[in-house]
């Protein structure tokens, strides 16, 4: 990934990062091991996923098939360390496959995303070796699915307002309550539940629990009609006095809020991930597109009004890249990268809906039409700005970071 830096644009960039780009080693090159992942995931979203996408999305069909699949490629449990079963790669190589697969696939790339960044990443982080041998392990292998139980019908970017219970009762908890939006709800074996153990203590007072399917009382209810992501296995979940035993909990008593909030700020680099493969798209195929169709007796691109919105939507996708690299490098490098992510996440989403919103255009009516993709680009985009943090949340943390 070569650039011709001029001066200018090297000080601004030393300016928005806060970085000096030879002391940080920060060259815009990729390692082999780096590349060889982002080629591995576009041969399988190219090959695989994409002849099966508009099919699957139609019917709101979860890709079991295509999920056994990318488990064996190893996309599930990307992160992990080896010894529980992952692949141990860096958050960049982890961004670079996101972006691939999400060109092309939303709905399966945010069950790469869940399944790494919110449910493995929070397990090996937090959880204790006990947990991590019972639960990671087949997670990171592929063997089973993770979903991560945050959002309430009446707490959804307000997480302190946890309205689901779980009671200590000695040797086990009980919970009760609602989840909903759970993606991943359910194909998920292994659930991690964020629930309120003393309403009193307010967010020190909030838990994260390994809830496993099949136990007593825990429903999965009916599959959500979304917009888009229509591939992805978005349910309602439902607990009602669900026996958990006191050993599934992670972390100390009146951890879980911390637990959510840490690792929802590294969900977001892949969301931001996520919302930049969806642009990406939209732009190859707006601009393919443009250099075919012809009117007025020439290529569309050559018109000035098409050709300026190839050029914006490049150059915020360009940024946006660069956004989501810079938040994975700084997680790579033990770093803080709460701003970072935030930051990408937000300006991403925005950049696919436009990009998106632009590559219909772009289309004309071809645009509308299911088989040329960028309608079902632009359905999937929207949720880049709700989940895992609304654009507003995200501007809220980023407002009070620089505001002090």
């Amino acid at each position: 990934m070569n650039h011709s830096l001029d001066p200018l644009f090297l000080a601004s960039l030393r300016y928005w990062t806060g970085m000096n780009l030879k002391r940080s080693n920060m060259n815009f090159e990729f390692t082999e091991e780096q590349i060889a992942v982002r080629d591995a995931a576009r041969d399988f979203a190219q090959n695989v996923l994409k002849p099966t996408i508009i099919e699957r999305d139609e019917n709101q069909r979860f890709g079991e098939e295509e999920a056994k699949q990318m488990a064996e490629l190893g996309f599930l449990g990307m992160m992990v360390d080896p010894k529980y079963g992952g692949g141990g790669m860096d958050t960049v190589s982890y961004v670079l496959a996101m972006e691939e697969l999400s060109k092309v696939d939303a709905s399966s790339s945010v069950l790469v995303s869940v399944n790494n960044s919110l449910v493995c990443w929070g397990i090996e982080e937090f959880a204790s070796e006990e947990q991590k041998m019972k639960y990671l392990v087949p997670l990171a292998k592929g063997e089973k699915i993770g979903a991560f139980c945050l959002s309430e019908p009446e707490a959804g970017s307000d997480a302190t307002s946890q309205t689901t219970t779980a009671i200590d009762k000695g040797d086990h908890y009980l919970l009760n309550g609602t989840k909903n939006w759970i993606t991943n709800g359910g194909s998920a074996s292994t659930y991690l539940v964020i629930a309120q153990t003393d309403k009193e203590k307010g967010h020190k007072g909030i838990n994260v629990f390994i809830v496993e399917k099949g136990m007593e009382g825990f429903i999965v209810g009916a599959k959500e009609n979304k917009l888009g992501i229509r591939g992805s296995d978005t349910h309602t979940l439902m607990f009602t006095d669900v026996k958990v035993p006191k050993e599934n909990r992670i972390g100390e008593d009146g951890f879980g809020f911390k637990f959510a909030m840490k690792t929802l700020s590294g969900g977001r680099i892949g969301i931001a991930a996520q919302a930049l493969g969806i642009a990406s798209g939209a732009y190859e195929l707006a601009l393919a597109y443009s250099q075919e169709r012809k009117a007025f007796g020439k290529e569309i691109s050559k018109h000035q009004a098409i050709a300026f919105k190839l050029a914006d939507m490049a150059t915020e996708i360009e940024a946006s890249r660069l956004l989501c690299l810079k938040a994975a490098v700084l997680k790579d490098r033990g770093q803080n990268y709460d701003l970072a992510s935030s930051m990408a996440k937000v300006f991403s989403a925005e950049t696919a809906m436009r990009t998106t919103i632009e590559a219909v255009q772009i289309h004309g009516g071809y645009g509308f039409v299911k088989e040329y993709h960028v309608e079902r680009l632009m359905r999937d985009a929207k949720i880049t700005q709700i989940y895992e943090g609304t654009s507003e949340i995200q501007r809220m943390v980023i407002s009070r970071s620089i505001l002090g």
